[in-house]
């Protein structure tokens, strides 16, 4: 439909179509193209309806023009006090969902008009001027038609040290201020002709404006208004004649198609009206969405260094070139990240306000690369009454905080026709700017996406900061945001643990292939002579008698209800005094497990979809740095809860506080809590746990098996750089063994059984006094200097602990209290698999404690690396 004015003619109206008489023909008129046509707007001629009927059924409001305005335009309310109705674009990609390739296509095809208007030398002497912030796409797309014209956009984002280069009003608007930052100052003062492009040409008040303000600064004898419509009333028809005339310049107009809108007496009162009374019933109506909400990931787009994401600052061929080279590239990435289900089905790309031009270029790049229906639209700050009726424009409304720290002050911010619309993946594309803790907050819009869509990719484009402005005004990037920027994608199943993609997400990096594992009395010896860290290798992966494994079973099934109660206490606990919407960080790998069930329990409950996240903590050498960066880079520190499975003297707890203290004085960034939630707090370290009990939790009885086929994690310095995450390896080859899927859905399975217990456990730790005592460590330090130890390090209370001991470490004892049952029934089978003698304890605080053989030499023990015999 990409001509001045269709063959036919007719009138939009809750009545139906009506045919009508074309009135006049477009032409230059004393150097301003003009002209008119009639027609009438409600059912069409295929029998669909009009999404303009139900404005105009009940305010009387009649679309007069080309006999496809219809197809085009559809009818809503503003909650606006200026004006009542709102044309709503089919193709503009801003409040309806359209095929990228369509609102492209439209753009282009009319800067090919522009061109063709101008001829080819005109055309390359040409800039294109687009309006914020619902004609930035589209005026990036005439310009590309055009061919050789840079493009420039207004914008209500003031940039300090860009100076401003003209700003004006749009009168009838929710948000008037307009400025234009061109990077380069002279991007307006050539005397080529200036191309303004705008979605609808109405009143002509905001292009005049432009112009007068432009001309006055940048006289030329040429302008050219590109717009979809051209909606003049026969009162404004004359007016841009007369406007030419004035400045002494050729105005030409280029649309798609022409019309008018009628409006009976006394329309802008009947419209307030009307929004009140819909808002009124609107409160009392919950708009549908999915059962559960979907997942929330990144996609790294790999956008060029120092390409501009959109022409704030202005936009060259150059860039244009550069562009079209990467979006191939960007575009395969988010269709790798995008699930199987999604690359068949509903793909929506939702660009960011003024950010319309790199989203709907992704989305056609998206839309040639994969089977799925892709969609775009963009959000924005206008308001607009949502009303569910296939006979208006918007039916849907998704609300939430602005989210790029506007000039003006927080607000709302709105998504149409994106709720119940049944897409099965949204990629939200924002620049770096908008990247803030308020688009993840739990009403952000990521959140307020996720209810609505199986899966939420968020691709960042990095905000353009024109080399022009000096240092001092440039904002300084924190050392840390650069860092963060560097490190990759957290590592997730299946192509790094066997636990699914959405359950968790590994701030690591992968040493599979690196050879990391010694014999367990080698480690040991190094360990305690000084020559080396712990966390510089690993143990040789323990793997189960088939006895120990049925143990592991029976203890599973045995203690699976007692663990559900815990994981919904604790993780009720979190979520009522922690935050409503918390991010689970668990200390690889004992907290993954537990991390995993806070999460589907927080699902199971509240239909809660939380971000999970493993990262690595290290004692005597602290939490990943880089992976603290991220966190912070991605999400508001005060939401991070860490978790982990159990405490035994504390000293992790004690190691996290130091560590986020130093990452605070080193790096400027705090917020992040130290209190780390358990599942088990036996030591009494913690305020945040599911239980004080010291029992059993099966995933303590294996290694890689029962954690997503991760080992332990590794920090060395030749392993690991300055800017990369601790590593870790992935053991694929114990697929055979491994039962970690199985112990989560074995706990899981039992939540609905446990809820009231739940709820009833919960009461009570709200209203008790949670202050650690700190009586485990007071226990482990009596513990040490009674057994001639000295080292708090080779005392290791509780059951999870003694088992790692049994596990990994060269064992002396073990001290179990007197009486303790089956807890401590896999403890007594690896004593007895390994030698290692099994004292009771009449007075005991935890139910077992693991001594690690103090001065441990080989020597001392023979080659087999089994205990001392006394």
């Amino acid at each position: 439909m990409n001509k001045a004015v269709n063959d036919g003619s007719g009138v939009w109206s809750a009545t139906g179509f009506r045919p009508g008489t074309r009135a006049g023909a477009r032409g230059p008129v004393d150097g301003c193209a003009d002209g008119t046509g009639e027609g009438r707007a409600g059912e069409d001629s295929a029998g669909e309806v009009w999404s303009g009927s139900w404005v105009a059924g009940r305010l009387g409001v009649e679309l007069v023009g080309d006999e496809g305005l219809g197809e085009l335009l559809g009818l809503a309310l503003r909650r606006n006090p200026k004006r009542a109705h709102l044309l709503v674009s089919n193709v503009l990609g801003k409040h309806v969902p359209q095929s990228p390739a369509v609102v492209y296509g439209y753009g282009f095809a009319l800067g090919l008009r522009v061109r063709d208007l101008l001829g080819e030398d005109e055309a390359g002497r040409a800039v294109v001027l687009g309006y914020a912030e619902t004609a930035t796409g589209l005026g990036h797309s005439v310009a590309d038609g055009v061919g050789l014209a840079p493009c420039l956009h207004s914008t209500r984002r003031p940039v300090e040290g860009v100076a401003t280069a003209g700003g004006f009003e749009e009168s009838h608007s929710h948000a008037t201020s307009h400025l234009l930052l061109p990077e380069n100052p002279d991007l307006l003062a050539t005397d080529g002709p200036l191309v303004l492009v705008d979605d609808e040409f109405s009143t002509g008040n905001t292009i005049l404006n432009t112009i007068r303000d432009l001309h006055a600064r940048y006289p030329r004898g040429r302008y050219v208004i590109v717009a979809l419509v051209d909606m003049r009333s026969a009162a404004d028809l004359g007016r841009l004649a007369d406007f030419a005339q004035e400045i002494g310049a050729t105005v030409d107009l280029v649309t798609a198609a022409s019309g008018t809108v009628r409006l009976p007496e006394g329309v802008l009162e009947k419209g307030q009206a009307l929004v009140a009374e819909q808002e009124r019933e609107a409160a009392t109506v919950a708009v549908g969405s999915r059962p559960g909400p979907g997942t929330i990931a990144r996609v790294d787009l790999g956008w060029p260094q120092g390409l501009a994401d959109g022409g704030r600052h202005g936009f060259t061929p150059e860039h244009r070139v550069r562009l079209e080279g990467a979006l191939p590239a960007m575009a395969a990435r988010i269709a790798e990240a995008l699930p199987l289900r999604a690359r068949r089905g509903r793909v929506l790309v939702l660009g960011f306000e003024e950010l319309m031009y790199a989203p709907l270029r992704l989305g056609v790049a998206l839309e040639k690369l994969t089977d799925a229906e892709v969609r775009y639209s963009t959000t924005t700050r206008s308001p607009v009454l949502a009303v569910d009726d296939p006979g208006y424009a918007i039916r849907t409304r998704l609300v939430f905080p602005a989210h790029d720290g506007p000039a003006d002050g927080p607000g709302e911010r709105y998504a149409y026709n994106v709720a119940g619309a049944g897409f099965d993946a949204v990629v939200a594309v924002v620049d770096s700017a908008a990247d803030t803790p308020e688009l993840h907050a739990p009403d952000g819009l990521l959140a307020q996406l996720a209810a609505h869509a199986g899966s939420v990719l968020l691709a960042v484009v990095p905000s353009y900061v024109p080399e022009s402005v000096p240092e001092t005004a440039k904002e300084p990037v924190p050392e840390s945001v650069e860092r963060s920027s560097m490190l990759p994608e957290p590592l997730r199943g299946p192509d790094f643990s066997s636990y699914a993609a959405d359950e968790v997400g590994w701030l690591l990096q992968d040493l599979s292939d690196t050879r990391l594992e010694a014999p367990v009395e080698e480690r040991e010896e190094a360990i305690q002579s000084g020559g080396a860290h712990y966390a510089e290798s690993l143990p040789v992966e323990y793997q189960p008698s088939p006895e120990y494994q049925e143990l592991f079973r029976d203890a599973l099934a045995g203690s699976a209800a007692r663990i559900a109660l815990a994981v919904g206490a604790v993780t009720e606990t979190v979520l009522a005094e922690r935050s409503p919407r918390p991010v689970l960080v668990s200390l690889a790998r004992a907290g993954t497990p537990v991390g995993v069930l806070m999460r589907r329990w927080a699902r199971h409950r509240h239909g809660l979809d939380l971000p999970h996240y493993a990262v690595s903590i290290v004692r005597g050498r602290g939490i990943d740095a880089n992976a603290l960066r991220r966190l912070a880079a991605h999400h508001d520190p005060a939401d991070v809860v860490f978790v982990d499975g159990w405490t035994g003297k504390g000293a992790i707890t004690r190691e996290l506080a130091e560590a986020l203290r130093e990452f605070e004085a080193s790096d400027g960034i705090g917020g992040f809590d130290p209190e780390i939630a358990v599942l088990a707090d036996p030591g009494s370290c913690v305020r945040t746990y599911g239980t004080r009990e010291d029992f059993l939790i099966p995933s303590a009885c294996l290694n890689s098996t029962v954690s997503g086929l991760i080992s332990r994690t590794v920090l060395r310095a030749d392993l690991v750089g300055e800017h990369d995450y601790h590593g870790a390896k992935f053991y694929r080859e114990l697929a055979a063994t491994d039962v970690s899927v199985e112990f989560l859905d074995a706990i899981s399975a039992r939540f609905d059984e446990v809820g009231d217990a739940v709820d009833d456990r919960v009461k009570e730790l709200l209203s008790a006094d949670r202050s650690p005592t700190w009586e485990g460590w007071a226990a482990v330090e009596r513990i040490s200097e009674e057994y001639g130890i000295h080292d708090v390090n080779l005392v290791k209370p509780g059951v999870g602990e003694t088992t790692r001991v049994l596990l990994r470490r060269v064992p002396w004892k073990i001290l179990a209290r007197a009486g303790a049952g089956a807890d401590l029934d896999h403890v007594r089978l690896l004593a007895e698999q390994r030698g290692v003698p099994v004292e009771e304890v009449a007075e005991l605080p935890y139910t077992c404690v693991g001594l690690i053989h103090p001065k441990y030499t080989r020597g001392a023990t023979g080659a087999d690396g089994r205990a001392v015999t006394v």
